[in-house]
């Protein structure tokens, strides 16, 4: 073997891209790099045939870059179902920046980012997601059109967390109807885990319903606060999973049904607003099946924050988006009947409607 010829035995791994796992038959996966600001981001566009790929964009300290790469495949390949099922006429899109949004995240570094996502044409549409702000948008908005979810004085929606938590809220309702017997929260007891802006809000709704709330977070600030604001009661032991709770409602990453926590769980119901929360869709969705437990499927019910964001784009009607969000209740519904009539998951159900939709949209 010559000094220029590298064997494949000698590469720890050989398809780090089309042979990933997560690579979904992708369009296009684009790596951006920048020495002087020091940014380093993926985005990630999934499929455009319903139309351009919108998603947002997430900025987290991963382990390693093979992380980051995994987290983008899943994410924009989600956005693409998410955007279908809910009707709207968008593609399936994500970005993640690999740092820490406190300490790394700076005006210059969102202005080159947004000459990324520019150099694009418009294929793909960035948003906000976690690590990032309204004002985040606002600065990408200075180098590219192609930005939602900025600010109302810039002509924007602004933050489009309220919305999501909305759609979530209306999710978990329609999940406890199938699972109870009735939507009504009061006295259920329901973990949400995360309680950033979705999961914030997400705890107002279900508090005032009468809903006994326990929250889970990294951030000890965020936890006191919520909990001195709604009375939540704090859960800090990070082993969540076997608590004897109604609903469990994962707002925080993904992937938190896995090999290790699905037999614990003593939730009768999921529904979060996490992205991608089943570790393996086949596997891990027919095991809750199997158990009994209620999965409102994420990409179903957290729709609203791409629903808000849409309108930026077609014409903002607050009213429309409102009846839109309110109607993953019933979309919800009709997954868990679906599910039931065929004897499929219920991942497996909102799959396959908005499969349909893409595959008509081709023919």
């Amino acid at each position: 073997m010559t000094a220029d010829i590298i064997e494949a035995k000698d590469l720890k791994d050989v398809n780090p891209v089309f042979g990933n796992f997560s690579f979904d038959n992708h369009e296009q996966i684009v790596f951006c790099n920048d020495k002087e600001t020091g940014l380093k981001a993926i985005i990630g566009i999934h499929n455009t045939t319903l139309g351009p790929a919108l998603g947002g964009t997430r900025m987290w300290q991963y382990n390693n870059e093979a992380e980051a790469l995994k987290d983008v495949l899943r994410l924009s390949r989600g956005m693409t179902y998410k955007s279908a099922i809910t009707g709207l006429n968008l593609g399936g899109g994500k970005a993640v920046i690999i740092g820490d949004a406190k300490t790394l995240k700076n005006d210059a570094l969102m202005r080159k980012f947004g000459e990324f996502v520019h150099s694009l044409g418009g294929k793909y549409i960035t948003a906000e997601d976690v690590g990032m702000e309204t004002r985040d948008m606002d600065i990408i908005r200075e180098v590219t059109p192609y930005v939602t979810g900025i600010s109302e004085e810039k002509g924007g929606a602004g933050n489009p967390s309220p919305i999501t938590a909305y759609g979530v809220y209306m999710g978990m309702k329609a999940a406890a109807k199938y699972r109870f017997g009735t939507e009504n929260l009061d006295g259920k007891t329901i973990l949400v885990q995360g309680v950033g802006h979705v999961g914030e809000t997400l705890v107002d709704y279900i508090t005032k319903e009468g809903a006994n709330v326990i929250i889970n977070d990294i951030n000890k600030e965020n936890l006191d606060r919520v909990s001195k604001k709604y009375g939540a009661k704090i859960h800090n032991d990070l082993d969540i999973y076997g608590l004897d709770v109604d609903i469990y409602a994962p707002c925080a990453l993904g992937a938190t049904i896995n090999d290790n926590t699905i037999d614990r769980l003593k939730a009768k119901v999921i529904a979060g607003a996490a992205n991608n929360q089943l570790q393996d869709e086949i596997k891990h969705g027919k095991i809750l099946k199997e158990k009994g437990i209620a999965y409102a499927p994420d990409f179903l019910i957290n729709a609203g924050g791409i629903i808000n964001v849409y309108a930026e784009l077609v014409g903002y009607d607050k009213d429309e988006i409102i009846r839109k969000t309110k109607n993953i209740y019933n979309t919800t519904l009709d997954i868990f009947n679906l599910s039931e009539k065929e004897n499929i998951t219920t991942h497996q159900a909102a799959f396959n409607i908005a499969k349909q939709r893409i595959d008509n949209a081709k023919k």
